[in-house]
């Protein structure tokens, strides 16, 4: 090679040389592969978790983004769980019954999925003189109390091993959890986790934690302060410290402990705030279920002018002007 060629060609190898070492150090991520995909199913498909955020009921799920985002949630999820209820809550047990890998997801179904799904069976018919009639008919009274958690990656599902994917579905699934109890503890506050392992009560507190605190009340009495309806939650018997726990709803509003000196100890004041799941005037209308009860005749058109598509009340008839209900019956 003539001299007067290296100057030009220098530039060339320094870009290459570059390019190469800046190929090296990016991280490899390729797609998923079939083995991997099959590894992944049979590892999880069936597995037992505990859960560690609310699944509402209904075809609309929760999806969990591979940063640890979760939507939906806050109020969002507060509305779907107080317009469909849930179909699983922190501490429950359930059991993974389907995985599909996607494009750019794995969808993970729980406790049988959103949808009811027919077995083959149940679609053979045959016919007779009396028409078509099933072999085997479905329940129509059935509901299925599943939901599902799409684990979204961004752009397509890349190679995982087994401990990368549950730390990945740690906002959703405990895997490592050895009871209800511990599951449950998870999800709280410290302030109220350690209330709780102290076997204490705090104003403000619902129902599920003053049982997860306390255990079942051996005592409860119904009582009426005004127009408010409240229970009272006794624990303990004399000579010990009795504790009065009064519940409006699901809320702790008051504790009174009786102690063994005689010495009364009363709690009013909210101590914790929970979010409630309350329906926001002004959000998404209501859907009606597809299985609803309705008063409508076979072939009967829905009054568009009645509430969820039933017939309009009859009208009430009109005041006697005489304050008499009618004439008297003949006798």
């Amino acid at each position: 090679m003539k001299p007067r060629y290296v100057p030009a060609l220098l530039p060339i190898l320094f870009f290459c040389v570059v390019v190469v070492s800046a190929d090296e150090q990016k991280p490899s991520s390729a797609h998923i592969s079939k083995q991997t995909r099959m590894d992944l199913i049979r590892a999880f498909n069936a597995e037992l978790v505990y859960i560690r955020s609310p699944f509402p009921m209904g075809k609309k799920g929760l999806t969990l983004k591979e940063d640890g985002q979760l939507s939906p949630n806050g109020d969002d999820l507060q509305r779907m769980l107080a317009m469909w209820g849930p179909a699983a809550k922190p501490g429950d047990q359930a059991r993974i019954s389907q995985i599909l890998v996607k494009n750019d997801r794995i969808h993970f179904e729980i406790n049988g999925g959103p949808v009811k799904k027919e077995k083959w069976y149940q679609h053979i018919q045959f016919g007779g003189g009396g028409g078509m009639t099933t072999v085997a008919p479905s329940d129509a009274n059935a509901n299925p109390r599943g939901s599902y958690v799409d684990l979204v990656f961004n752009g397509y599902v890349p190679e995982l091993e087994p401990q990368q994917l549950k730390d990945l579905l740690r906002p959703v699934f405990d895997f490592n959890a050895k009871s209800a109890v511990e599951a449950y503890l998870d999800t709280l506050p410290p302030k109220i986790r350690d209330a709780i392992k102290g076997h204490q009560v705090l104003v403000g507190m619902n129902r599920e934690m003053v049982l997860a605190s306390k255990g079942r009340p051996p005592k409860k009495v119904r009582e009426k302060d005004g127009e408010t309806e409240y229970e009272e939650w006794i624990y303990g018997d004399p000579p010990q410290d009795v504790d009065f726990v009064r519940l409006a709803g699901d809320e702790v509003v008051r504790l009174e402990t009786m102690k063994v000196n005689g010495e009364k100890v009363i709690h009013t004041d909210k101590e914790v705030e929970l979010e409630q799941p309350t329906v926001a005037k002004g959000s998404e209308p209501q859907v009606r279920p597809p299985n609803a009860p309705s008063l409508r005749r076979p072939g009967e058109e829905a009054d568009p002018t009645s509430p969820a598509g039933g017939r309009a009340p009859a009208p009430l008839p009109p005041p006697d002007p005489l304050g008499q209900d009618g004439p008297a019956p003949p006798k």
